[in-house]
């Protein structure tokens, strides 16, 4: 049987022990919401890191394909210097490879180089999941080019060519012997529940004879 009220010999009134298990129980369950919503931040804020992480390298990856193509290189006599886009798909998603010749940055050191550089932009399935791999090399240099991976699990890598009033999805300056007027880059990513399209229009500048 619980204790009652009472007074001590000093004249201070005590707690019953019913009284003291009801704080504790307070207590633990104000700790836990506390605790709860510590956590749902916690996991909100790294969520929102995640995304701007994503954001950037979309973004990054976006400009990076338009000043690329910006540069495109082309001479008709010389297949190195082609710009091919082939119309692919994995899974039912856009899979388009591009590769082209453009003129290379500045490098650091003394050694001589090539001003332009072979580039390739494919995409990659593993275990159902895409990503869009980048290489590049001196195109006249002989080391093989490494693909390494540009932007992870994407939903889709689409490259259009703008052609005599409309766009189409496949090129070759072998049969074509131009480059395009504009070329329109779409990457789609995953966001929630839903699937999201970003687009950047490049308009290739270099040479061609």
């Amino acid at each position: 049987m619980f204790a009652t009220w009472r007074n001590s010999p000093g004249g201070q009134r005590g707690f019953t022990l019913l009284e003291t298990l009801v704080v504790m129980l307070l207590l633990a369950v104000v700790a836990g919401a506390l605790y709860s919503s510590y956590f749902t931040v916690v996991r909100a804020k790294e969520r929102t890191d995640e995304g701007a992480e994503e954001r950037r390298e979309l973004r990054g990856t976006l400009d990076l394909l338009r000043r690329e193509i910006d540069g495109a290189f082309f001479r008709g006599n010389d297949v190195r210097l082609r710009f091919v886009v082939e119309d692919r798909d994995i899974f039912g998603k856009p899979a388009s490879s591009l590769e082209f010749a453009a003129v290379a940055p500045p490098r650091a050191g003394d050694l001589p180089a090539s001003d332009l550089e072979k580039i390739r932009y494919a995409v990659k399935e593993t275990d159902s999941t895409l990503s869009l791999t980048r290489e590049s090399t001196e195109l006249f240099g002989s080391v093989k080019p490494m693909p390494y991976p540009q932007m992870e699990a994407i939903e889709g890598f689409l490259v259009e060519c703008y052609d005599a009033g409309k766009w189409v999805k496949t090129w070759n300056t072998e049969l074509v012997p131009r480059l395009p007027e504009r070329v329109r880059i779409t990457i789609r990513v995953r966001q929630g529940d839903q699937t999201v399209e970003f687009t950047t229009l490049a308009r290739p500048k270099g040479r061609q004879s």
